[in-house]
């Protein structure tokens, strides 16, 4: 079956469960990504849990990915606006699990590649069932510079889609410092220099469908896949039978398959 096709169909499936268990069996699923068989191992090893789909999702990203980080607390909440002024909060994607890095727009380096790291994510998530339930967002910490204008051009220039991705500066009246205090709440400072830039760290954070921040992605080295996986099970929060398990083995031949 061709790769289109197969696309197709799955655009027409409304649940990442039953999209991923109807391709599993069938011998062109390789055809169009790879990652729905770990998703599935994923979703059938987790325990059943009232608000995430348990701790083996953090346990099995963990032994994984070296760059990732369990978080498991409140996400901090905000309230900004994006480029056509209307206000953003967190709250306004409740159900949805959310993607979120801290960028501003002249930073020369890791800033962009950055954009470019979500936006591989992104695609392939968009690619997917997954699309409707994860939403990308993207905060300056430079809401000065960052003009609506700046922001608007950022994310095409670096492939995001705004199908689920917007970028977030102050509102009115709010300090400059508002958006670098945030992002001291999740974790990580944007400290500005003499020069105009600013020296930070890169992190990737993931906030699941009831508002918990669930983990950290740091830098750049992750793999793609593997925050593609973690939200693919953040977005299955379903009943499933407590001792299946994926088979042996899985994990290493979907690494192979690519």
């Amino acid at each position: 079956m061709p790769t289109a096709e197969i696309i197709g169909q799955a655009t027409q499936c409304r649940s990442p469960v039953r999209w991923l268990s109807n391709w599993l069996g069938n011998p062109c699923w390789r055809a169009f990504m790879g990652f729905t068989t770990v998703a599935a191992g994923l979703a059938l090893a987790m325990p059943v849990s009232a608000h995430h789909p348990g701790d083996d999702l953090d346990e099995v990203m963990g032994s994984r990915e070296d760059f990732f980080q369990a978080v498991n607390k409140p996400a901090p909440p905000f309230s900004l606006r994006n480029a056509r002024g209307e206000e953003i909060t967190l709250d306004m994607f409740s159900d949805k699990v959310v993607v979120l890095n801290f960028v501003y727009t002249n930073c020369p380096d890791v800033c962009p590649l950055h954009a470019e790291k979500l936006a591989e994510v992104q695609a392939m998530i968009n690619q997917s069932p997954m699309k409707d339930m994860v939403q990308f967002i993207s905060i300056t910490t430079d809401p000065t510079s960052d003009t609506p204008e700046v922001l608007d051009a950022y994310g095409p220039t670096h492939g995001l889609d705004a199908a689920n991705w917007t970028f977030l500066t102050t509102r009115l009246g709010q300090s400059e410092e508002a958006t670098r205090s945030l992002a001291e709440a999740f974790g990580h400072r944007f400290i500005k220099t003499d020069d105009g830039y600013q020296i930070h760290s890169v992190v990737t954070h993931v906030i699941d469908r009831q508002g918990r921040w669930a983990a950290n992605f740091h830098g750049l080295r992750f793999e793609s896949l593997n925050l593609v996986l973690y939200v693919n099970g953040l977005t299955n929060n379903v009943s499933a039978p407590p001792t299946a398990n994926p088979k042996p083995g899985w994990w290493e031949r979907l690494k192979n398959a690519f």
